[in-house]
């Protein structure tokens, strides 16, 4: 008979984790939870998205997970929107945010402007961000109702900063070839455009969720 659920004298002590430093910088993993919400027409397929009951807000629901350093394993958890009916503010938020996380993952500095960069600032569905390694900067968030802090992902950090080598080592980006039944023809673009997206977090200063989402 196992006792685990019977006897807990071997069991671990409880880890009461304090909050990660305001400003660390860490090598972070997304992971999205699907929410069963499509829309193909905006580019959100595969069953990635979630839609609020409550305010018909529809976005992605992340994990974030630390992979190296002091703060290994510990995670953080964020929303990433695609739409609120009350404001589009999100949109241009949490594409600012998504084209840095790109551009930290995929080893991009913002002031490239080549085909390449192009390229790597494109994604073909949400499937692409799902699983994306990059330099984030962790923050701080009052939190919930009871004002307990928590921490965020404040901003993703890309290749201009003097740490993110050290952190991310050597990161290139290599397009994907067509296949040969997608040849590109005349006029056609090589890369798929980015569905909209939008972060209902505040990625410049707090990233406390807005009131037409909660």
């Amino acid at each position: 008979m196992n006792n685990d659920w019977t006897n807990f004298n071997d069991a671990d002590d409880q880890v009461d984790f304090d909050i990660i430093p305001k400003g660390t910088l860490a090598k972070v993993r997304i992971a999205i939870k699907p929410g069963g919400y499509d829309n193909p027409d905006m580019g959100w397929t595969g069953g990635y998205a979630t839609q609020s009951q409550d305010t018909g807000a529809i976005y992605l629901n992340c994990e974030f997970t630390v992979l190296e350093g002091e703060y290994a394993r510990r995670k953080i958890w964020s929303l990433i929107g695609l739409h609120s009916p009350k404001s589009d503010k999100w949109t241009q938020m949490g594409r600012a945010f998504v084209k840095a996380m790109l551009c930290s993952a995929r080893g991009i500095r913002k002031d490239d402007f080549s085909n390449h960069a192009m390229q790597a600032l494109s994604i073909n569905s949400i499937a692409d961000l799902d699983g994306l390694e990059f330099l984030a900067k962790i923050g701080v968030d009052k939190g919930d109702k009871n004002n307990e802090p928590r921490n965020i992902i404040a901003i993703a950090v890309t290749p201009e900063n003097k740490q993110y080598a050290a952190i991310m080592g050597n990161v290139s980006f290599t397009a994907p070839q067509p296949s040969p039944t997608q040849q590109v023809g005349y006029g056609q673009s090589h890369t798929s455009v980015p569905p909209q997206v939008m972060n209902p977090q505040n990625t410049t200063t707090s990233n406390s969720r807005p009131s037409w989402v909660s």
